[in-house]
């Protein structure tokens, strides 16, 4: 892995292949490693940017709460300092509201977007509520702990059996930080909604759901891309809450499908 000094911080990051950029944004509790079954399919074709965001995987924590919209401009240093003027960004579950912030506050940089088993909507009051309860466990309790509970959320049954994804997905989730875990659980109870926004993005943007998402299912996925002009909606069989990592192979065709129809 790479590392820059980029506001404030030591991010680190992964930088494989040549060609039309992609940036590829993790979700939580996770870290660029959740993209490696993409490498194979894409890394050809295609220069591929995953960063661990900030407080995941070898990125410093800034504990307390960090917003968003914070991780979406340390992107931003990321793709000024490596000299990438625009780039589709592809991003799951909280990566994918830091897509949508991405192309909020810099749009000039985003050449198409994918939305992968995420939810443009804001919390409600109760929502927001156990959001915020739910980070002050994690401390409590650590990650080990919160990752023996709720591992099986993240996944489909039948991938609770693949010994090879639930362990990665086990060792991403357990070594992750309390700390930037919790700062990232209270930067998303107060993150924006974004559903009065949708209709105002004007990149190709392809939606992905897993058919068996338990955070976010496949009328989630409908209620953006039925406000997205043009946007696409793939529901991905067999696989829950992390197509990329449960069913790579339906999700890398779907994924390079879009890019040749739009010539990305």
């Amino acid at each position: 892995m790479q590392q820059l000094s980029i506001r404030g911080i030591q991010l680190h990051y992964d930088d494989r292949g040549e060609g039309s950029p992609i940036v590829f944004v993790h979700g939580h509790p996770f870290d660029h490693t959740m993209w490696k079954y993409q490498l194979p399919r894409f890394a050809p074709e295609h220069r591929l940017i995953m960063p661990d965001l900030r407080g995941y995987g070898h990125t410093d924590v800034t504990p307390g709460k960090v917003m968003l919209d914070e991780m979406a401009l340390d992107i931003l240093h990321l793709l000024d300092a490596l000299h990438i003027d625009n780039a589709v960004f592809c991003g799951l579950s909280m990566g994918g509201q830091i897509v949508l912030e991405c192309y909020r506050i810099f749009p000039h940089k985003v050449k198409a977007l994918v939305i992968v088993d995420s939810d443009a909507r804001g919390e409600t009051p109760d929502s927001r509520q156990q959001r915020l309860q739910k980070a002050d466990r994690i401390i409590a309790t650590g990650m080990r702990q919160h990752t023996d509970e709720t591992i099986h959320q993240y996944i489909a049954p039948a991938s609770m059996n693949n010994p090879p994804v639930y362990t990665h997905l086990y060792d991403m989730m357990s070594s992750t930080t309390a700390e930037g875990a919790a700062a990232a659980h209270r930067g998303r109870a107060d993150r924006r909604d974004h559903l009065s926004f949708l209709p105002s993005i004007r990149v190709p943007t392809l939606v992905v759901v897993g058919e068996e998402d338990y955070f976010t299912p496949p009328p989630i996925a409908r209620l953006m891309s039925d406000r997205i002009p043009g946007a696409a909606l793939a529901v991905i069989p067999a696989a829950g809450h992390l197509p990329n990592m449960e069913t790579p192979e339906a999700f890398n065709e779907t994924l390079y499908a879009f890019l040749k129809t739009h010539r990305l």
